[in-house]
């Protein structure tokens, strides 16, 4: 049995993680010159937003070459066969520092073999293929065979979001400030998605927290196509720290579409400072990404 292998980008709950033996590399998140999430640095959702709300401005760093390769080293006799699913390379070289740390160890034992898979996307459409690949592993399914069902429909997971403080991506980096004065003095909140190169796209400005997002819901409905039905078996909602908005999020998806197995969580450092606080995405399975 192959061992499945994600990182923080995915924002999965740690018991989760535990239950299906999932290993995790992390990104880390700095705030001056010093780690406070990433590996062995936890940081609560409540904490970490406190932070951004008083003014700080941390900044995030990938995993490198040399992090994988001691990644992989250190866990190297758990499994014969591991499957790493990425961070969108749309948002981190993440993923590509991982391919060259595991050729160098399969160079050096070439009994293992290591499979990398691009999510392109993160937060919970990362975490959604790894959900499928866990479901997969179970059924029996190969490494092979699993990693090329990712790589196929890694595009047919949708990721959509929305944040209520124009302020907090406007702290993060995504909208200058002009914009943010502007749009908060009219309620304007972004819809963004994930486009077929994992970036972040805002494709509808709408007026009001509320409509926003039921505007998750309706985009659901949209671009599930055939897969609607697939849905059933898991859909995303991870918030930053807004429960309220998102615990509506999920009951408004259970009771137009029916589904009851949604997992929440929260949207970690690693994504969050980039989104701030106000932040809820859901991720599902769809046809187009538009």
């Amino acid at each position: 049995m192959f061992k499945i292998i994600t990182d923080n980008g995915a924002d999965l709950p740690k018991d989760y993680l535990s239950k299906n033996d999932i290993g995790c590399m992390y990104l880390s998140t700095i705030l001056d010159e010093e780690i406070i999430a990433g590996e062995g640095k936890d940081l609560s959702a409540e904490e970490f937003y406190r932070m951004l709300r008083e003014g700080a401005k941390p900044t995030t760093s990938q995993i490198n070459p040399e992090n994988a390769r001691e990644y992989f080293e250190k866990h190297i006799d758990e499994a014969d066969e591991f499957l790493y699913i990425g961070l969108s390379s749309g948002l981190s070289g993440t993923v590509e520092s991982v391919i060259v740390g595991a050729a160098e160890v399969m160079e050096k034992h070439p009994d293992k073999t290591i499979e990398i898979v691009d999510s392109l996307t993160g937060s919970p459409g990362e975490g959604l293929l790894v959900t499928y690949a866990v479901k997969m592993r179970n059924e029996g399914k190969s490494l092979s065979e699993t990693a090329s069902w990712l790589r196929a429909n890694a595009k047919h997971v949708l990721l959509c979001l929305t944040v209520d403080d124009l302020f907090d991506l406007w702290r993060g980096g995504r909208v200058s400030r002009s914009s943010a004065v502007i749009g908060s003095m009219v309620s304007i909140k972004p819809f963004i998605i994930v486009d077929n190169e994992g970036h972040l796209q805002v494709v509808k400005k709408i007026r009001g927290r509320k409509k926003s997002l039921d505007h998750i819901v309706e985009y659901m409905d949209e671009h599930m196509g055939s897969f609607r039905d697939a849905n059933r078996t898991m859909v995303i909602v991870n918030h930053g720290n807004a429960s309220e908005d998102a615990e509506y999020t999920a009951k408004a998806i259970r009771e137009h579409f029916g589904f009851e197995n949604i997992m929440m969580g929260n949207v970690g450092p690693m994504i969050g400072t980039h989104t701030g606080a106000s932040i809820v995405v859901a991720a599902f399975l769809g046809e187009e990404r538009s």
